[in-house]
């Protein structure tokens, strides 16, 4: 085996090894995405802590190793890994019922949370079976993101209202809102707002930390009783085990485990494709996989949470010049830097601050006007959406039934058309095209000859409604000479559809119908053939091209074929234009 196959090998397992050495001037581009990404990343790591229910210095640890990790196993080497709003509020909302948040058991739990959604990520990634996480639906994404988002800022209005320590239902309980907090939260969405709006370039997360923390401190806000951050355990992350659980409390974590799968996939997708479009590259989703699911496992045994690819960090770390992963190598390094030396320096942090810095990210993700939208392309799917977006809501912290029934309703949605395929009698248009014959006011294509289209594959779901369609054209009309079905459409037959074509076909030929075939793709044609279903016979005639099948319909128009019946040309199924009218070797139709 040569150097060049091995070390292909090697890169398609451990990607990193095909990273570009880079050269001064993109190692200095690298340094400052870095930089520029770890300025923002710890300040949020501490607030999505916060989200979680977790020691605020998890947030921390789980951007730290886990990123490290990402970043060398993923495809997509650009993307920011470490901890996001929606995972976060789902760890939260599902441990909520088992644990009290920031205890040692929540933690503990939260830890096989990310082993077990990192496991099944990897199992995915290495089986290649990513697209199965594909089958939810822009629909149910978007209605859970919009009823999570709504879900996290009512969390954080207690802390940005100066109710620190009461939940939502309780924050007129109590003594009156803490005035300070109130100004230190809307100051920093406001701060942010207008960072965001002025200087897109500026760190404006950690600027707004750092001015919180010495407005703060100046004041003596946590001496006067005011919610800081507090004393932050300095050093690097050790080593964590969770310790055993029972096999009930394991199956409770199942379902949290696959939303966070999911939810994480899709996070990762909306960054990824945006990555690797921008390198012209596809989007290998199942390395990614291996990726993510290998970040979550060292996030859990650093002590941290499930992670994620943050939407908003990736697209700094692209803005800020990023051409490598060497610019996330560079934020880890700093982020470590940070853990050894730097934690006391978040102590009067006030919590305030964090719940802005953490309303603020989220407000970009409510557009209610994706739900008008919706409805103007789908009502169906529209309605798919607003159901996802209810049961979100409603149902928390059990917020993942939001998904399953908003992804049942989709799967249901799709088995249904399906069921009831849009089948039309055609008609030649003016233009040359053919359509639905009712709809458009077109004459038949020929006396006595039922034409029709079906806009499906001609399998298990479809081949009912076809075969109905057919014979109620039948019985409705006695003098009926030919049907023609153009199958351009039909791209795939199963046994099903293969077994249905020939109860047609025989249901045809008992009442001497002709059955004419337009357009049949060789897909469909090689299971029909292998069926035995294309054998030549007077009464079944295939065309490669409509045009054929159109200039056969005419002729049946004519006095003589009138006068002889419907007489298609004798040609075996699958025979070109061509081809002698009883020509014995058929030619393939096109694929």
């Amino acid at each position: 085996m040569s150097r060049s196959t091995t070390r292909a090998h090697l890169t398609r397992w451990l990607p990193f090894l095909g990273w570009p050495r880079p050269d001064r001037a993109t190692l200095r581009g690298e340094i400052v995405a870095g930089l520029t990404v770890a300025m923002f990343v710890i300040p949020q790591g501490v607030a999505y802590a916060a989200l979680a229910g977790m020691p605020l210095v998890t947030g921390i640890y789980a951007s730290f190793l886990p990123a490290l990790v990402g970043v060398l196993w993923s495809a997509s080497a650009r993307l920011s890994v470490g901890p996001t709003a929606l995972t976060s509020l789902l760890i939260g909302a599902s441990l909520a019922p088992l644990a009290i948040p920031g205890s040692a058991e929540w933690v503990s739990l939260a830890v096989w949370l990310a082993l077990l959604s990192g496991a099944i990520q990897l199992v995915l990634g290495v089986g290649r079976f990513g697209w199965l996480l594909k089958l939810v639906n822009s629909p149910v994404l978007i209605g859970f993101t919009q009823g999570a988002a709504l879900l996290i800022v009512m969390s954080q209005l207690p802390a940005l209202l100066g109710f620190t320590g009461r939940p939502i239902a309780r924050v007129l309980d109590g003594p009156p809102p803490d005035v300070v907090a109130i100004a230190f939260g809307l100051g920093t969405m406001a701060a942010l707002w207008l960072a965001k709006q002025r200087w897109p370039r500026l760190p404006a997360a950690m600027v707004v930390v750092v001015v919180g923390a010495l407005a703060s401190a100046a004041f003596g806000y946590a001496l006067r009783g005011g919610a800081v951050v507090g004393k932050l355990p300095g050093g690097l992350p050790a080593p964590y085990w969770p310790g055993a659980i029972s096999f009930g409390t394991l199956g409770t974590l199942l379902l949290p485990a696959c939303m966070i799968t999911l939810v994480s996939f899709l996070e990762t997708a909306s960054s990824a494709k945006i990555d690797n479009g921008r390198a012209g590259k596809l989007w290998n989703e199942n390395q990614d996989l291996i990726g993510q699911g290998l970040a979550k496992i060292a996030s859990g045994f650093s002590g941290g949470f499930a992670t994620s690819s943050s939407f908003s960090r990736s697209a700094i770390n692209l803005y800020a010049g990023a051409q490598t992963g060497w610019a996330t190598i560079v934020c880890v390094v700093l982020i470590g830097l940070a853990l050894l030396w730097m934690m006391p320096l978040l102590y009067h942090v006030p919590q305030a601050v964090l719940a802005g810095l953490v309303v603020t990210a989220i407000l970009g993700l409510i557009k209610p006007r994706a739900f008008v939208q919706l409805w103007r392309v789908s009502r169906v799917e529209a309605i798919t959406a607003l159901v996802t977006f209810a049961l979100t809501v409603v149902t928390a912290p059990d917020i993942y039934w939001g998904v399953l029934a908003g992804l049942l309703m989709s799967l249901s949605h799709y088995m249904y058309r399906h069921l009831h395929p849009r089948i039309i009698e055609v008609g030649l248009h003016a233009d040359g095209s053919l359509r639905d014959r009712h709809l458009w006011h077109l004459p038949p294509l020929a006396p006595d000859v039922y034409a029709l289209r079906m806009d499906a594959e001609l399998d298990f779901a479809s081949a009912s409604t076809l075969e109905r369609a057919i014979g109620q054209q039948v019985a409705a009309r006695p003098g009926l000479r030919a049907v023609c079905l153009f199958a351009q459409p039909i791209n795939r037959v199963d046994v099903t559809g293969a077994e249905v074509f020939g109860s047609i076909r025989q249901s045809l030929a008992a009442r001497g119908i002709a059955l004419y075939l337009s357009g049949l793709k060789l897909p469909a044609q090689t299971v029909l053939e292998n069926a035995g279903l294309l054998a030549p016979d007077p009464l079944l005639a295939s065309y490669r091209t409509d045009a054929e099948a159109l200039a056969a319909l005419a002729a049946l128009g004519t006095p003589a074929a009138r006068d002889t019946g419907p007489r298609p040309r004798e040609r075996e199924a699958g025979g070109t234009a061509d081809a002698p009218a009883a020509s014995p070797s058929p030619a393939r139709a096109g694929s």
